[in-house]
């Protein structure tokens, strides 16, 4: 790939949207072309996948079932959008992508890691981004923060598991994966983010740019 892949992830209501637009408008001063996108949803496909991912009607969804419409819209994202961009030497920055499968379907619901990271690997031609970050809060503040479709109402317990699984991915990826607190103001959090963006930029000077 010629370009630079970034995620956002993190439990609901830690802002992850937000400071991806933020990144994104950050590294358009700076020369860079850069595509903010999203998941579920990045696509036309994957926005229809989204609807039912979101739906308050779905309640009862199965585990096995979110994950395997997560894997289907990630396909159709990496496909279409992501690499697409990345082979043409531009900065993709997503909210949400692999880790966010892992994190709620296997520690917050249960299915096994390995199975879903192969499935994960499959859907998106073992994709990774070249760095990731974890905006960390605690659930009882995040909880207070979301807006209340299916996903974000599920429960603080849930959101405990998933903050355990993303501190746990975290461990055991350190070199792509990096914890930063979402407390405080966007631009607060921003300025944390930056400092691992910026390492992450003088790995690929040919794609220009001012530091």
């Amino acid at each position: 790939m010629n370009g630079i892949f970034i995620t956002l992830e993190g439990i609901d209501g830690t802002g992850k949207s937000t400071q991806a637009s933020l990144i994104g408008k950050r590294l358009s001063l700076l020369g860079y072309r850069v595509k903010t996108t999203k998941e579920p949803g990045g696509t036309e496909i994957g926005s229809q996948i989204a609807k039912i991912l979101l739906s308050n009607e779905n309640r009862n969804i199965s585990p096995k079932t979110e994950m395997f419409l997560f894997a289907a819209d990630r396909a159709q994202h990496v496909k279409e959008f992501i690499k697409p961009f990345l082979e043409e030497g531009w900065v993709v920055v997503s909210s949400r992508y692999i880790d966010s499968t892992l994190a709620y379907q296997c520690w917050g619901h249960g299915l096994p890691l390995e199975e879903v990271k192969r499935i994960m690997a499959f859907a998106t031609d073992n994709l990774l981004p070249h760095l990731t970050i974890v905006l960390d809060l605690e659930p009882e503040i995040a909880l207070k923060r979301v807006r209340g479709d299916r996903l974000e109402s599920e429960g603080l317990e849930l959101l405990k598991k998933v903050r355990g699984g993303y501190l746990s991915l975290a461990a055991h990826n350190p070199e792509r994966i990096k914890i930063v607190s979402a407390e405080g103001k966007p631009d607060e959090v921003l300025e944390k983010i930056w400092h691992w963006v910026l390492r992450l930029l003088e790995k690929f000077p040919a794609l220009g740019g001012r530091r």
